[in-house]
């Protein structure tokens, strides 16, 4: 068997080092992670507050917002983790009880599912907030007719996307591998 030219690893060495060129975004995730949090605070800041004088639709449409950015921060958090561990390096800190179960054990493929599945989460959330609101004569929140039907379309389309890729996934499991 004979060997590759110098060129040719090189070249694969220069390909495989690469990916580190990805650490930068997932810091830059990091960074996102601290904004959403501090954006966190400041709407629980604004709703704490108001506690005694709001109504129960307002109190579940503040829960349901703080409810939508945590969705969006495990998000991030998948993202970061998975991303980082399946493309860039394998993350070597403790293994204890504090790690949680899933790290180092979700591929592309569960990357994907835990994305979509987390995207229509988020969407039906923000949906039942229009939802909620509707009839209530809150100015800041209209909705016409024609927004509220794509806000529909959408969701369902994030619902079917999300179908169609497990369905792929199975099917993709169920195959023989080449």
């Amino acid at each position: 068997m004979s060997e590759k030219p110098t060129i040719e690893s090189k070249f694969e060495q220069g390909l495989f080092a690469s990916r580190w060129l990805m650490a930068p975004m997932y810091l830059g995730l990091v960074v996102s992670l601290a904004m959403l949090t501090v954006i966190f605070v400041k709407e629980l800041a604004y709703y704490v507050p108001q506690t005694l004088t709001m109504t129960a639709d307002q109190g579940i449409l503040a829960i349901l917002s703080l409810i939508d950015m945590s969705l969006a921060a495990n998000l991030l958090l998948i993202v970061l983790f998975s991303g980082y561990e399946n493309f860039v390096s394998k993350l070597d800190i403790d293994h204890g009880e504090d790690r949680p179960s899933w790290m180092g054990k979700v591929d592309f493929s569960g990357l994907k599912m835990k994305l979509i599945a987390s995207i229509v989460a988020i969407s039906g959330i923000h949906l039942l907030k229009v939802f909620m609101s509707l009839g209530k004569g809150d100015v800041g929140h209209a909705v016409d007719s024609e927004t509220l039907r794509w806000m529909v379309v959408i969701h369902l389309t994030f619902v079917t996307s999300g179908v169609l890729l497990a369905l792929m996934d199975w099917m993709t499991a169920k195959t023989d591998k080449h």
